[in-house]
């Protein structure tokens, strides 16, 4: 049987289910114990993907090495880049997100009001999971495979390739193209089947099923996350369910120019004009006139952000409660995050092009405050916000 379209999973023990169990482990491949067994071929194909280190031009690299299953699919180190390329000492230029709960993100749009929403990636450029695949395996600071037809012949020569024929057609790779385009697929099902990409177990999601209460510096927290005078968190990351009682995604989707100070630990800031202009390039290029987008960049998902070792987009920050601070403190105290000129000036939003700072948000809570005024949140408040984020981390264990 050719698998070519969407092979979703059918009953745990069904029949079918249990012939592709054989079949996978006839083929060689590992099947893992629990919920692993009732995945697809497809994203059976899509996990050994994932792990597979020799598609790289360095053999050292997989996808797991940047998005660590251990760090809810996110570096595990404090590097506000990573390193890659066939030598693996190549830096990126932006800090890698995690890839979990991406599977309910829209295709980049723009909507009724104009506003830009959805799309994989900083910046928006992925329509889908497969789509967002498709650049690490080729980018020189990544896994820095020359051609498509590199990563396929790698495959063809890897354990799995039978396997790989099995699913998709003994044929297939004498067609390289559409092999590459079913290698992308299949990690696309492997994040879209394997519930570890959507585990929805956190302290939070249990105490929004009335099964654990929060304790009182979380329930302050989460009141600061959600009040429109104090940390206004909940305009771009809901904290409610959404339609049909559905767990929320502390994401709407929507992006955003934050200002973020320029970081100096990548070293592509080296060069005093380059700049990271989300929407409008380097990377995306579709929207380089929109000039009123330069900057912006995607508002990620909250869930496990207490587990993140860097934060936004350039990885300025390396914890949590010094990125809550330049949220509230940014315009009150902005000589705690940007340099000064020779004269002494703070150079505020040091990291977008002059032309550009008037994209910067300014007009919603906490950026509406003047330099001197008092920050939006206190530093206890920001300590009880900490407290409620950590509920967002997978895998809570109610206490016996």
């Amino acid at each position: 049987m050719t698998i070519k379209d969407q092979p979703r999973a059918e009953a745990r023990f069904s029949p079918t289910r249990l012939a592709h169990v054989c079949i996978f482990l006839f083929l060689g491949l590992h099947v893992m114990p629990g919920t692993t067994a009732e995945l697809s071929p497809a994203a059976q194909l899509g996990r050994s993907i994932f792990h597979d280190a020799s598609l790289s031009a360095s053999g050292k690299q997989s996808c797991a090495s940047c998005h660590d299953p251990a760090h809810a699919y996110a570096p595990g180190n404090k590097l506000a880049v990573q390193l890659g390329g066939a030598d693996g000492q190549a830096p990126g230029y932006r800090a890698t997100p995690s890839l979990r709960y991406l599977e309910h993100t829209p295709p980049f749009r723009f909507d009724e009001e104009g506003v830009p929403n959805g799309g994989i990636n900083w910046d928006g450029r992925a329509a889908s999971l497969a789509e967002q695949a498709e650049r690490p395996f080729l980018a020189a600071h990544e896994m820095a495979n020359a051609s498509t037809d590199e990563v396929v012949e790698r495959l063809r020569n890897g354990s799995y390739a039978e396997a790989f024929q099995h699913v998709f057609g003994d044929a297939i790779f004498a067609q390289p193209q559409q092999a590459f385009k079913r290698i992308t697929y299949a990690l696309q099902q492997f994040q879209q089947e394997e519930p570890d990409f959507h585990r929805y177990d956190s302290k939070y999601d249990l105490y929004l099923a009335n099964k654990v209460p929060l304790e009182l510096a979380e329930l302050r927290g989460l009141a600061l996350f959600n009040d429109e005078r104090k940390g206004n968190c909940a305009a771009c990351h809901p904290s409610v369910r959404g339609e049909h009682g559905a767990p929320p995604l502390f994401t709407d989707f929507s992006f955003d120019n934050l200002g973020v100070p320029r970081n100096t630990r990548i070293p592509a800031t080296a060069d005093p004009t380059y700049f990271d202009l989300g929407l409008c390039g380097p990377d995306r290029t579709d929207l380089a006139t929109k000039r009123d987008l330069c900057g912006a960049f995607k508002v990620p998902s909250l869930r496990n952000v207490a587990t993140r070792q860097v934060f936004f987009h350039n990885g300025v920050f390396d914890n949590l409660t010094d990125a809550l601070r330049f949220y509230v403190r940014r315009d009150t105290h902005p000589q705690e995050w940007y340099p000064r000129d020779k004269r002494g000036k703070v150079q505020k939003f040091n990291d977008v092009p002059t032309r550009y700072r008037a994209n910067v948000n300014v007009s919603e809570v906490p950026f509406d405050r003047k330099r001197g005024m008092a920050p939006a949140l206190t530093a206890g408040e920001i300590e009880d916000m900490v407290k409620f984020l950590a509920t967002l981390t997978d895998g809570y264990q109610v206490q016996q």
